[in-house]
């Protein structure tokens, strides 16, 4: 039992650290005078995937990196399938009315690379630095077309509050830098543990149990995005983190160490991870809604792949 507590643990510890880090960097970034623009798409962008970076920094070191991968792919399925389909059953996601055509080929694009870097058999530093190299190139996409339509300014700003005092955001950003390597050794070490007792390989335990934990951030924005009705926000936020976890996170991670491609993910989860991603094509470019029926059949989708990840 006391596995999963420090397990949970880890995870409370990961989501709240995070979110203090991005408040405290946002805010002093405005402070020193750093534009809005570059904040929201650097720190902001970073900040929310700070969890799943730590955590896949810390399997590295500590020697499970079946974890990492496990995280990344297991956290793209899940946004695609969970965090659009449980908001869904909610609420219906006018994505009819969104654009969000660019940046879905740009996902799509980051994806299929990180697929053909995984048949190399391992992520080393090089397959490192072409991963950054193309999170390089969307940065620069997303920086020109935010300055075309002028929409990043300090009030929409993720985090951002002016009234906040010097004090307040030393102590977000010491929290932050403290909790999060802290939660991301408690959660792969106890992971670990788990699936050891339950015979379980420790990509199983990435690619479920670790990978949804992280994935519950952006679960709750979605909600509040579909019940607010900005499927514009909802589908959005799904994109941009998938991006990031296929470009930023592997990429970081393995310049610290090596991260080995277990067999099983080119025969199975790497083409579940691509098909979700596809599954999102009515939505981008046919103009259909997220009904609750496709929020249903989405989360089933999911659920179907956990079992079978499990069995």
């Amino acid at each position: 039992m006391l596995p999963w507590l420090l397990s949970g643990l880890g995870l409370v510890l990961l989501v709240f650290a995070g979110d203090a880090l991005v408040k405290g960097a946002v805010n002093l970034s405005l402070r020193i005078g750093i534009p809005a623009l570059i904040v929201s798409l650097t720190i902001v962008a970073f900040g929310t995937s700070a969890p799943e970076l730590l955590i896949a920094i810390s399997a590295v070191i500590e020697d499970a990196p079946g974890i990492a991968m496990g995280n990344v792919v297991g956290s793209n399925t899940a946004n695609v399938l969970l965090v659009l389909g449980l908001p869904a059953m909610m609420a219906v996601m006018h994505t009819s009315g969104t654009d969000t055509r660019k940046s879905f080929l740009q996902m799509l694009a980051a994806t299929v690379l990180f697929i053909a870097l995984c048949f190399t058999g391992v992520f080393v530093w090089w397959t490192g630095l072409i991963l950054l190299a193309g999170l390089g190139v969307y940065l620069v996409s997303a920086a020109r077309a935010a300055m075309r339509h002028k929409e990043a300014d300090d009030e929409e700003l993720e985090g951002a509050d002016p009234s906040l005092s010097g004090k307040k955001i030393a102590l977000y950003l010491v929290l932050g830098l403290i909790g999060l390597p802290l939660g991301a050794e408690l959660l792969v070490r106890n992971a670990s543990i788990i699936a050891l007792d339950f015979g379980v390989s420790e990509t199983a335990i990435g690619l479920t149990l670790v990978a949804v934990g992280t994935s519950l951030p952006e679960l709750a924005t979605t909600v509040m995005a579909a019940l607010r009705r900005q499927a514009d926000v909802a589908l959005g936020n799904v994109i941009g983190s998938n991006m990031f976890n296929l470009l930023a996170i592997i990429g970081v991670a393995s310049l610290i160490g090596p991260i080995p491609v277990d067999p099983e993910f080119l025969r199975f989860d790497l083409w579940v991870m691509l098909g979700a991603s596809l599954l999102l094509i009515p939505f981008v470019f046919l103009k259909q809604d997220i009904t609750r029926v496709w929020g249903a059949a989405l989360t089933v989708m999911y659920l179907t792949y956990v079992w079978m990840v499990l069995h």
